[in-house]
């Protein structure tokens, strides 16, 4: 498989004041093409800080991350928004989505621009809301919503998809329902899927599984039986 992402000694620092808090210590991975990997860990743990530096949202004190052989902790910040618009896909807790635009045209906006895009009614259906395409934000549930915002990151084929806690806003039913979307453009779109969480049920439909702990890599490890999203309950 190819390696998309490589973080090598990635360190985070955070100031308090006069205090200083580690956010991430020494941080070493590397991210193929395809497969789905779960960040999990508690609050505080670095996870969010790792997924913010993957996307080009953050970047390290110390240590290099690589987008193939772009060394994104040498770009400016242009370089870093090319990156982000051209390449990556963001699923966050809550949907961001604009209230006075229908689902429909929230995906058509995140597009501009985009080279090679989904038709915002493409996405939409495969993310089951063909039927809520000209609903408005508040005229959904928030599963709906989520899944919305999951045709928002995806409809400009991204190479990267980073779900952060995406499930967080959602009860457990619609949470299976989000999980099973980002399960299925995962497969069906081919890109690096890197999924955070403190929910260790979700770990269960990772190809890999990385547990931080105070900002340290505690464990990664391979699932050798994959469940389906749809198998999940917690």
């Amino acid at each position: 498989m190819e390696t998309v992402l490589t973080v090598e000694a990635a360190t985070k620092l955070y100031r308090m004041g006069e205090v200083e808090v580690p956010a991430l210590r020494g941080i070493d991975l590397a991210l193929q093409l395809g497969e789905l990997v779960v960040l999990l860990g508690a609050s505080g743990s670095g996870k969010s800080t790792l997924l913010n530096i993957l996307g080009g949202l953050d970047v390290p004190i110390a240590g290099r991350v690589l987008y193939w052989d772009q060394d994104l902790t040498a770009a400016n910040q242009r370089a870093l928004t090319l990156y982000r618009r051209d390449h990556v896909g963001f699923v966050f807790q809550f949907y961001n989505l604009i209230p006075s635009l229908t689902a429909r045209e929230n995906v058509e906006l995140a597009c501009d621009g985009a080279e090679r895009p989904i038709a915002a009614a493409e996405a939409l259906e495969l993310v089951g809301l063909r039927s809520r395409m000209d609903h408005f934000p508040g005229q959904m549930s928030g599963g709906e919503q989520q899944r919305a915002a999951v045709a928002r990151a995806i409809a400009k084929r991204p190479d990267i998809l980073l779900c952060d806690e995406p499930t967080g806003a959602v009860d457990s039913k619609a949470g299976v329902q989000v999980l099973e979307v980002i399960e299925r453009c995962n497969l069906e779109l081919g890109a690096l899927t890197v999924l955070v969480t403190h929910n260790s049920a979700i770990a269960a439909m990772a190809e890999r599984v990385v547990s931080l702990a105070d900002g340290r890599i505690a464990e990664a490890r391979r699932n050798s039986l994959r469940r389906k999203a749809r198998e999940i309950s917690w």
